[in-house]
């Protein structure tokens, strides 16, 4: 991470967490990066596209984290861990790390930007996403970020419609590595290495989260990849969270499809085998094998 030993940034925090320039260059402006609109916003985040002098005015996006705003514990253990997974990640289906810079009071982190916004939006002003060709492509784009995550030892642990994004030729981009961990490959063979902490949306959680035991976030990460698929699909999540008890009945029993529209028998097969109690649930790696994820082979980031 760049340090900048005094926050001379020619900048000053306005209460909602915006910069408000002061006559001196800002940290940024002498990075080389000029900040524009604000793309996301989160409880002490927000995210503004950026032009970068030093890639010929490429656009990127700049995550800021006010540090008087974020909890202790996401400063001292959350985001330095999200930097260190993403900057040692490179694949296709994966926003670049390109540069963090940190001040006395902020965080700056830049990544590469996905111009045409996220999976949610696109559910969003559609309805819904056709089985083919997109929600495949797409689905198999993923398949192919976490199988690389989960062989580089990665898990994601937050994988959801918000937090994969389409670049300016409408593939899809992973991104959020907030909740992500490293080193979680299993040596030699051995057991999984467990997690317990909760993170990631109720909605796309698997049964032994929401359940509270030490789970498989590697197998957590497959369930979660079903709640997408089923999102694309059908325009809305598989399971209602908003009784949390409810909903670890719900997760447990087998998922049901609406009547419309009308999806492929192998697409609903995997579906359930995506999310199924854990015994039964596929690695990434099995799901990859899958007849209906197969027929992209051929089409794969097209």
């Amino acid at each position: 991470m760049v340090k900048e030993g005094v926050d001379t940034g020619g900048t000053r925090a306005n209460q909602d967490g915006t910069e408000e320039k002061t006559d001196r260059l800002s940290v940024m402006d002498s990075h080389g990066y000029s900040l524009g609109k604000i793309i996301g916003t989160g409880s002490y985040a927000i995210v503004k596209v950026a032009k970068s002098q030093r890639h010929s005015d490429e656009e990127v996006a700049i995550k800021i984290v006010t540090k008087t705003r974020a909890p202790k514990d996401y400063l001292v253990r959350f985001l330095p861990r999200e930097i260190e997974v993403i900057k040692s990640l490179d694949h296709p289906n994966i926003v670049k790390f390109i540069q963090a810079i940190e001040t006395p009071q902020r965080v700056f982190i830049v990544i590469e930007y996905a111009e045409n916004g996220s999976l949610l939006d696109v559910i969003k002003k559609e309805s819904r996403i056709e089985e083919d060709p997109r929600a495949r492509k797409w689905f198999c784009q993923l398949r192919d970020a976490v199988n690389y995550c989960h062989d580089e030892g990665v898990v994601h642990r937050d994988i959801k419609c918000e937090n994969l994004l389409l670049d300016k030729s409408h593939n899809l981009k992973v991104t959020d590595f907030g909740f992500a961990r490293g080193h979680m490959k299993p040596k030699n063979g051995g057991l999984p290495v467990l997690s317990e902490t909760f993170c990631g949306s109720y909605a796309y959680a698997s049964p032994e989260i929401l359940k509270g035991v030490a789970y498989d976030p590697m197998f957590s990460d497959v369930w979660s990849m079903g709640v997408v698929l089923f999102a694309m699909l059908y325009g809305k999540l598989p399971y209602d969270d908003g009784n949390y008890k409810r909903l670890v009945k719900l997760v447990q029993a087998k998922v049901k499809f609406p009547v419309e529209p009308e999806i492929s028998i192998q697409c609903k097969a995997l579906m359930e085998k995506l999310m199924s109690p854990i015994k039964t649930r596929p690695s990434v790696k099995q799901v990859k094998k899958d007849p209906w994820v197969r027929k992209d082979d051929k089409t794969e980031s097209v």
